[in-house]
């Protein structure tokens, strides 16, 4: 269903902060800023609201916001931000219906690009997804039977803190694995590759092994449809697919992998477009369901 509505969504990240206006899943405008060193949590709030505001909330409905963390989706408050050590604990759905008289509704930043994927990217039409995020970290969020599936505090999903080797699953599925083992970053070891460094490519097939493990984990715990990959990593993919996939091999259930698709991100902010959907589903509940 069409909508003339218009929401705002907003990704909340470690380094910066991106907002657009958002109408049936097109940017109709966007803005960010970064946040990087900023250590008071008012100095990040205020880098919020000055996007808000920079983009108007005249013709918005509602708010959505996206933020690396836990959060306690009914109150809007957020738990122990990551990468903004200030932000322990922040009312952040009080402070900006307060101050903008607009509703807002919280949610971690994967639940945001899990559902952004589902209602407009790669997987629309499929009721089981797992959406994840490769960048510094790994994050992952999940739709379920159609909806946006939180748990108690937003943490379902994160297979990133599962024990794996000697750290977590993240230790070496995310973009922070390469730092680990060359201390270079993906984007510098991606170029070597392209150039045609064995030794880059060999790092990262191994780093697709770690990874198809950690979507392993994804399939025995969820048995999605679909998995869609996003972030910085994904750049990387026709060097990792392969390693991935080896893993991925082992998996005792064989007719769930044959169905199983994996793609990666198209769809540019969709981390923002999902953050919107936040607000758009509550608005609109007939047209998607509720959260």
């Amino acid at each position: 269903m069409q909508t003339t509505a218009t929401f705002m969504g907003i990704d909340l990240g470690g380094t910066q902060v991106r907002a657009g206006l958002v109408r049936n899943g097109q940017l109709l405008k966007k803005a960010g800023t970064r946040i990087a060193g900023l250590t008071a949590e008012g100095a990040v709030l205020d880098r919020i609201c000055s996007l808000i505001e920079e983009l108007g909330t005249s013709d918005a409905c509602g708010i959505g916001i996206g933020v690396p963390s836990i959060v306690d989706v009914r109150r809007g408050i957020v738990y122990d931000t990551v990468n903004i050590p200030s932000w322990k604990e922040v009312p952040l759905k009080d402070i900006l219906e307060e101050k903008y008289n607009i509703p807002v509704w919280v949610n971690n930043d994967a639940n945001c690009f899990a559902l952004g994927e589902q209602r407009y990217g790669a997987g629309a039409g499929y009721s089981n997804l797992a959406g994840v995020t490769i960048g510094t970290g790994l994050g992952t969020g999940l739709i379920l039977d159609g909806k946006l599936f939180n748990g108690t505090h937003c943490g379902a999903g994160e297979i990133g803190n599962i024990p794996y080797k000697d750290a977590t699953i993240e230790t070496y599925a995310s973009g922070g694995f390469f730092l680990k083992e060359t201390g270079q970053s993906g984007e510098s070891l991606l170029q070597l590759a392209l150039d045609g460094d064995e030794g880059a490519r060999e790092l990262f097939h191994v780093y697709g092994r770690h990874l198809g493990q950690a979507l392993l984990m994804i399939l025995y715990a969820y048995d999605p449809e679909m998995i869609v990959l996003g972030g910085s990593v994904i750049q990387s993919y026709s060097f990792f697919e392969r390693g991935m996939r080896e893993s991925l091999s082992a998996c005792v259930f064989p007719h769930s992998l044959k169905t199983l698709r994996i793609e990666c991100s198209q769809t540019k902010e969709i981390a923002i477009i999902g953050a919107s959907c936040l607000a758009g589903d509550i608005a609109a509940p007939a047209e998607h369901g509720s959260l």
